[in-house]
């Protein structure tokens, strides 16, 4: 789950990581007055009006104004308001600003960058930071990789100060500001355990001219399989910044997420889901969705997940690849039926079932009537789907 940039720095204050005053608006009207209250408050003309989207690159894509004075405020945030942003990470189609963040300017002295990511191959939390604040991480990676410190925290003891200090040498902070990301860092790692992150990002973090350390912008994605911990996470919800399937979809108890490709995919299982989603691309085709109706899945889910599937005008094909253990073969199979009727499919349906009941689910299958070509194996089952979809 991603939230905006002013609700991640909200929780930044709880936890007593500096962070520049800010005034959220769903409004644009309010701008001239928040930058007003804003420069009253720091003595400050300088007022940077943000767009509230759930994507990087923002600044880029004409996002990001910095402007004096609240004229030039209203102005800037007249401009970016409804405006559709498009940018690396928000794919062509965009995202459109219906949110803004109008904040108070900082005397920046020197841009950072400082993350806390769960390094799965390690099983433990590590912080990594550059002096290359304000640049995408992985453009740093790929052209100056050096550049990159990395710190991992054992479970055991937590962040110790001896490792805030590696940082700050590492990013050349001394005095005020060396001993201010030591505090930083270890608010940083309560954060992501207590509030269940599965990232968090500040990029940049800066150094302002008299030597203190402010985040300017605050990246965190929650971990949805956590929310049953979080009801306050309801509220932080942009519901308009999410894609309407997939907010169906979660509703349903599927997970589901929608892709570029042609070839739906209904699978029960995440890692049986990634599986089939790389056989597909491997016989040369592709994925429209990631969806796993679960190891549960039941009649009426089946049929949900197709017509989920079936919302993506790009769907040429579904691939049905189905192990069954607690789900039986027969059950899903006959939500297959029952789905294939309902919806009065036209597209190409490939099955490949296996495991429990499996003979039984083939024979309803093959009795059906329907035009469902079944599948022996995972493989034959996506070298079929694929040419299906390629011969249409």
């Amino acid at each position: 789950m991603n939230i905006h940039e002013y609700q991640g720095k909200d929780i930044f204050r709880r936890y007593g990581i500096p962070v520049p005053k800010g005034v959220p608006l769903t409004d644009p009207s309010g701008a001239k007055a928040a930058a007003q209250k804003l420069i009253d408050e720091t003595k400050n003309e300088v007022v940077v009006v943000k767009a509230q989207i759930h994507a990087g690159g923002r600044g880029k894509a004409g996002g990001v104004k910095v402007v004096k004075g609240s004229e030039a405020a209203q102005a800037a945030a007249n401009e970016i308001f409804g405006k559709t942003l498009v940018t690396h990470q928000t794919g062509p189609s965009g995202k459109k600003v219906q949110r803004l963040l109008v904040e108070q300017g900082l005397a920046i002295g020197r841009e950072l960058y400082l993350a806390v990511v769960l390094d799965r191959e390690k099983r433990r939390l590590t912080f990594m930071a550059s002096t290359e604040g304000g640049m995408e991480i992985e453009e740093v990676a790929a052209k100056t990789p050096e550049k990159i410190i990395r710190v991992t925290v054992d479970p055991a003891v937590g962040m110790q100060p001896y490792q805030g200090r590696q940082l700050a040498f590492g990013l050349g902070l001394s005095g005020d500001a060396a001993k201010e990301l030591g505090q930083v860092v270890t608010a940083l790692e309560k954060i992501f355990m207590q509030e269940d992150c599965s990232l968090l990002e500040i990029n940049p973090l800066v150094v302002t001219k008299d030597n203190h350390i402010v985040a300017l912008d605050a990246k965190l994605n929650l971990e949805d399989n956590a929310s049953f911990r979080h009801k306050e996470w309801d509220a932080l919800r942009d519901l308009s910044e999410e894609k309407q399937v997939e907010i169906d979809a979660k509703a349903a108890g599927l997970t589901y997420i929608q892709l570029d490709g042609n070839i739906g995919c209904l699978v029960n299982g995440a890692g049986l889901a990634m599986a089939t989603m790389d056989i597909i691309k491997h016989y040369g085709g592709e994925p429209a969705n990631f969806l796993d109706v679960g190891g549960g899945a039941t009649k009426e889910a089946v049929t949900t997940a197709f017509k989920i599937i079936l919302t993506s005008p790009s769907v040429k094909g579904i691939f049905v690849n189905i192990f069954g253990g607690i789900a039986q073969c027969d059950t899903i199979a006959a939500g297959v039926i029952a789905a294939t009727k309902e919806l009065g499919l036209s597209v190409p349906l490939v099955v490949r079932l296996e495991g429990t009941n499996v003979e039984l689910g083939r024979k309803l299958l093959a009795e059906s009537g329907l035009k469902i070509s079944p599948a022996a194996t995972m493989g034959d089952g996506a070298k079929k789907i694929v040419e299906l979809v390629k011969g249409a």
